[in-house]
Formats: structure tokens, sequence, C-alpha cells
């Protein structure tokens, strides 16, 4: 019996922690493309980036940087109205539609 509670909490510890570097791993994708788009690289230039960008090993200060994903979405954004090259109003509302997807 007690075997199985130790067995039942390593199990439930391990789905923590690949919830947890999932979710990592998307923060990472989002901040590496809005770097990309930011940098308005195309073609090979751009897989090139992305690969290093996601390789990287990020240090335990740019870990802390990386910001919330309201931040990343908003960075993502931000980097999508600069690549379509919205101004006034159309960013505006380009910028608030963009903000409240999911």
């Amino acid at each position: 019996m007690k075997n199985s509670f130790i067995a039942l909490a390593l199990c439930l510890t391990f789905a923590a922690g690949s919830a947890v570097a999932a979710s990592d791993q998307q923060n990472k994708m989002g901040s590496c493309n809005a770097e990309a788009k930011t940098k308005e690289l195309k073609g090979d230039e751009r897989k090139k980036f992305m690969s290093e960008c996601l390789s990287a090993k990020a240090p335990a200060a740019a870990a802390s940087e990386a910001g919330t994903p309201q931040q990343n979405k908003m960075k993502t954004c931000n980097a999508d109205a600069k690549t379509k090259d919205l101004k006034g109003d159309e960013r505006k509302k380009f910028m608030s539609e963009c903000l409240k997807a999911k």
C-alpha cells in the first residue's frame, strides 16, 4: 500500500514537471518568434535564428526576465503590427483584437 502511494506521488510529480516544461517551451517559442519578427528575418536566415534561439540554454537571470505569458503575447502582437506596418487607429484595433485572442 505504501509503495502504491509513493508510485502515485512520483507519477504526479513527473506530470507536473512535464506541464511546466511544456509551458516554458511555449514561452520560449513565443519569445524567439517575436524576436525573429522584430529583426525581420526571412527564409533560411529565420530558420537558423529560430534553431539557435530555441536550442539556447537560458541562464537563470534570463529565464526570470522571459516575462509572463501576457508580456510575451504583447511582444508577439507588437511584432505582428510592425510587420503589417499598422499605424494609428488600425494599429489600436489590431492590438486590441490580438491581445484578446487566445
